[in-house]
């Protein structure tokens, strides 16, 4: 069974995300997804939310056979690493090296994202040489230059580690702009990263430029307050769009 899945999107619970998870979900169902990781921006916040709005499964098994991955962008002090498959505590700040620990430790898998985009810290070379990564996010369709993804796929090759690809979502209409496509018969969270860290094929398109507008001007906002999660947990409105 070949399976679509995004493994780098963020919701409003990011600083810098303006979509739910529902407009997440609605917009990957509608492109073919079969699933996405949610990675937000150190917090787990959403995760919470969706597994309390039954979204998710604490099990691990799709809903409605949708797969929602948890996960985590982690600001390490030598740049973002992404973590796969479970949760942590918010790391910010953390040496890269002790997350790939705890990231393991939880039973995920630790992924730098955009490695070599100098706009968007990305883990320098020098450092991922030290890391004990599962795979490298070698086509991110968010990248400032398309040369930093041909930098990563060199070094993911060097290296002869996995290669993902993403959409680096931080809107519900980029969803699904790249993605990994997977051929499993456990589609499950365990299915899934125990066929990460196998070579996969690559779903490999850019944002447009609408989408890269939106993603900038997210960016400039970062500033503005995230979502409560329990406000929105005590909430049965729908978020707007």
């Amino acid at each position: 069974m070949a399976v679509r899945i995004d493994l780098h999107c963020h919701s409003f619970f990011s600083g810098d995300g303006v979509s739910s998870p529902e407009q997440l979900i609605e917009a990957a169902r509608h492109k073919g997804l079969h699933g996405f990781a949610m990675t937000d921006h150190n917090t787990c916040d959403a995760v919470k939310y969706m597994l309390d709005k039954g979204l998710m499964r604490s099990d691990g098994l799709p809903v409605g056979g949708f797969l929602v991955l948890p996960g985590v962008e982690v600001t390490t002090a030598e740049g973002h690493l992404l973590c796969i498959g479970t949760t942590l505590p918010n790391l910010k700040g953390r040496p890269a090296l002790e997350v790939c620990q705890r990231i393991h430790e939880a039973g995920g898998l630790a992924i730098p994202p955009h490695p070599y985009d100098l706009f968007r810290a990305g883990i320098r070379e020098n450092v991922l040489n030290t890391l004990p990564i599962d795979a490298v996010e070698v086509f991110n369709a968010a990248t400032t230059l398309k040369r930093y993804n041909q930098m990563a796929f060199d070094y993911a090759r060097r290296r002869n580690l996995p290669m993902t690809a993403a959409s680096d979502a931080h809107h519900y209409a980029a969803v699904g702009t790249a993605c990994t496509i997977l051929d499993t018969t456990d589609f499950s969270v365990a299915g899934i990263l125990h066929q990460i860290v196998k070579q996969n094929e690559l779903s490999q398109r850019y944002l447009s430029v609408r989408d890269s507008i939106r993603k900038t001007w997210s960016n400039w906002l970062r500033l503005r307050k995230r979502k409560s999660l329990e406000e929105l947990l005590r909430s049965d409105v729908p978020p707007e769009r």
